[in-house]
């Protein structure tokens, strides 16, 4: 770790702090997460389920992409592993916090869309992520995004059961609400879908309070599913005796309403109840939404005759515009009571809840809960 100066704390990852620091000999900014954890080698550890999530990492390393974060290199010292990534400003959840208008649907398509690309490739090679967030989706303004915090990702030929608590509540899927240990990459799609909603309102979709919460809040927003369509659902909620709130679905429009149409539809298709139709990420970027810049004319051909522009100022001479003290608001501040969901300044900073317990609803037949 002498290659390296460290310069400060950034937050706290899934198994450990993550650090600021620069290369010694570039200059050059990453961050490095270390693990709170003594290893006796590369091959075993106190804890199977973090032995796990280093095989993950570094297999993860082998995934060269524009929108996955960069695994530098793995150094262990003094009994201890070092995790060393290319370094970003920060993550989509500070970034969507900070601001103080709407993004324009452009921006949440070059966003969702670098997301999905890098998504496509993760999938494409066999892994899915399980804990995709705004807080684990990193960036430079909203020009370049990238998934990090594999902690939690695991390959899909890996054969379930699976753990049954993953990712943040306010993205999991219903099949993982549930109690699933069969689910698979469909998972990622659904985390996908809550955040490009986000996006558009700078406010969670589904912020349920606990895990029955959560249901009723999704129930709420899409209708109670029916059971032709998702049986397997159904299913698993008779398995903890839980009975779905009867609801009629809300059109998105009325929650998004600055989202077009076509947004609508993508967040439409990656939120529905059943995993298995649900659209793969390299679907979604074939949906019209993404499809822009395709039919824009050619550029005219370069003229070759000079031309003679008017004089310009030099840099000394010019006068710099002063910048407005407020920046002017593109769009009115959403109300609560619009789109009745709980304001980002009121989530926690960092880190995951500790799983819920879901209670047990008494089936009782012939009667409805209530909502």
């Amino acid at each position: 770790m002498n290659r390296y100066h460290m310069s400060k704390q950034l937050g706290d990852g899934t198994y450990g702090s993550v650090l600021l620091a620069m290369t010694v000999e570039t200059n050059e900014r990453v961050a490095i997460k270390n693990l709170d954890c003594l290893y006796i080698s590369l091959d075993f550890c106190i804890s199977a389920r973090i032995c796990f999530c280093i095989s993950a990492w570094i297999s993860l390393r082998k995934l060269n992409h524009p929108n996955i974060v960069k695994l530098k290199e793995v150094i262990r010292e003094n009994d201890m592993l070092y995790f060393v990534f290319e370094f970003m400003k920060e993550n989509l959840y500070q970034m969507m916090k900070d601001r103080d208008k709407l993004l324009p649907e452009s921006v949440v398509r070059n966003i969702t869309y670098q997301v999905l690309q890098g998504l496509s490739f993760m999938h494409k090679f066999g892994f899915f992520h399980r804990d995709l967030k705004p807080e684990n989706l990193l960036c430079n303004g909203t020009e370049q995004i990238k998934i990090a915090d594999f902690g939690l990702a695991r390959e899909i030929r890996s054969r379930p059961p699976y753990t049954d608590y993953v990712s943040t509540r306010w993205y999991r899927a219903p099949e993982v609400l549930l109690r699933s240990t069969n689910y698979s990459s469909p998972i990622d799609i659904w985390a996908v879908g809550c955040i490009m909603a986000e996006l558009y309102t700078l406010r969670p979709l589904f912020p349920g309070s606990s895990e029955i919460d959560e249901i009723f809040k999704i129930c709420s927003v899409l209708g109670t599913p029916k059971k032709d369509d998702w049986g397997e659902g159904y299913q698993l909620a008779a398995a903890m005796n839980f009975r779905f709130p009867q609801c009629v679905s809300t059109p998105l429009k009325q929650i998004i309403p600055n989202a077009s149409s076509d947004g609508l539809q993508v967040i439409r298709d990656m939120l529905l109840w059943n995993p298995q139709k649900r659209p793969s990420a390299a679907q979604c970027l074939r949906y019209g939404f993404f499809q822009v810049g395709n039919d824009l004319p050619r550029p005219p051909p370069v003229s070759k005759t000079p031309v003679n522009l008017p004089s310009q100022p030099s840099p000394s001479q010019r006068t710099i515009a002063k910048p407005p003290s407020t920046v002017p608001k593109a769009y009115p501040e959403p109300k609560a009571s619009e789109f009745n969901h709980q304001p980002l300044s009121q989530r926690a900073a960092k880190g995951d809840e500790k799983p819920d317990v879901l209670p047990a609803i008494p089936v009782q037949m012939g009667k409805q809960n209530e909502s």
